[in-house]
């Protein structure tokens, strides 16, 4: 149920709680914002955003057994109402770009000035998209330098790029995955055509510059 108009309601998600108490004390003081409810992880933010359809729903990045990208897509898909601003500390090109692309209306650095933080709420609140020119052209940098590659390779393909990251020869990526070893090396000469390298390390090197640890997140991306 949404409250008076002039109230900006707000979702907090966080996993951790000494965030939330300092979010929740920088909005405290500012009338035309209420927090009206505080979560967890992903799946208690579907719970509060279907129930509270708030105006703003501020989203942490890392939570447990959380993609930031699928909570964004969801609530865009079903309660395109909600805006989304990220508050993280995780500000890498890879999640700025495809937080852009999910269709988040700012990212801010948990580091942010809290003056800086109401401005985004009550600006998203009001239809604005508050992104700097420098975050844009490193999103634009990204899919150009990074996300077109990326793309080109197709599900197998990153699954064994990653496999290859974590160390794993050609002999046992065949074994994990249940396909023969001239499969894997085919699917490896074609990850480093695609991608313009000339070796595996290489390869790894590419994927360690450009993305997060969180393997799960890179295959869901």
């Amino acid at each position: 149920m949404q409250t008076n108009p002039k109230i900006i309601t707000v979702i907090l998600a966080d996993d951790h709680p000494v965030v939330r108490e300092g979010v929740r004390h920088i909005l405290a003081n500012v009338d035309q914002i209420s927090i009206v409810g505080e979560a967890q992880d992903g799946k208690e933010v579907k719970e509060l955003v279907a129930k509270l359809h708030p105006h703003i729903l501020l989203l942490d990045l890392k939570m447990p057994a959380t993609s930031p990208f699928e909570i964004e897509k969801w609530v865009r898909e079903n309660y395109p109402e909600t805006i989304t601003l990220v508050l993280t500390a995780h500000d890498r090109d890879f999640y700025l770009s495809g937080m852009i692309d999910a269709g988040v209306a700012g990212y801010l650095d948990k580091n942010e000035r809290a003056d800086n933080l109401i401005t985004a709420i009550l600006r998203a609140a009001h239809g604005e998209v508050f992104f700097t020119a420098n975050q844009m052209h490193r999103a634009r940098k990204w899919r150009h330098d990074v996300g077109e590659r990326w793309e080109k390779l197709t599900g197998r393909e990153r699954e064994i790029l990653l496999l290859i990251a974590q160390g794993y020869t050609n002999k046992t990526i065949a074994k994990n995955l249940g396909i023969t070893l001239k499969t894997v090396a085919y699917h490896v000469s074609s990850i480093l055509n695609r991608l313009d390298l000339e070796s595996r390390n290489e390869a790894v090197v590419w994927l360690h510059k450009y993305f997060p640890d969180d393997l799960e997140l890179i295959l869901g991306s």
